[in-house]
């Protein structure tokens, strides 16, 4: 089944771009470490500046991109991956979750799920850094991450 798109791809993409210059800028984004983290969970206002230096609109439109991504290239029902306050996707084959609360679930901030999406940190430090909450046998992204996204 194709993903429906919320997101223009080419407006995503966009402010993909634009969150990674200003995280490698400096912005604090793509940090990937515990310190301002918040305990991988929280918005772009209580993320400890870890926003990547853009805009609310900038930021949501990034992450929602991503996420439509993830799911269009790891279709499936079997992993939730959670990015409050901007978006959820059920991706990755396997058992489909159809009620209640999934089996495998991913939760993190916008700035870590940003980074480990354009590669600027690895699945394994994000998981040592505590910026992910992941349960279940197959929350676990690494192979799909990065994402092939311009950058």
């Amino acid at each position: 089944m194709a993903v429906r798109r919320k997101v223009d791809p080419a407006a995503g993409r966009a402010a993909l771009v634009r969150w990674v210059a200003a995280a490698a800028s400096g912005g604090g984004g793509g940090r990937g470490d515990a310190e301002g983290s918040g305990g991988g969970r929280g918005d772009a206002e209580g993320s400890g500046g870890r926003d990547g230096g853009v805009d609310r609109e900038t930021l949501a439109a990034a992450v929602r991109f991503t996420l439509e991504e993830l799911a269009q290239r790891a279709p499936g029902r079997s992993v939730e991956v959670r990015v409050p306050p901007f978006g959820a996707v059920q991706a990755i084959e396997g058992p489909r979750h159809t009620r209640g609360t999934p089996a495998n679930v991913v939760e993190m901030d916008a700035a870590t799920w940003l980074s480990l999406a354009a590669g600027l940190v690895t699945w394994e430090d994000a998981q040592a850094s505590h910026a992910i909450t992941a349960s279940g046998a197959r929350a676990d992204l690494s192979s799909w991450l990065p994402l092939p996204l311009p950058r």
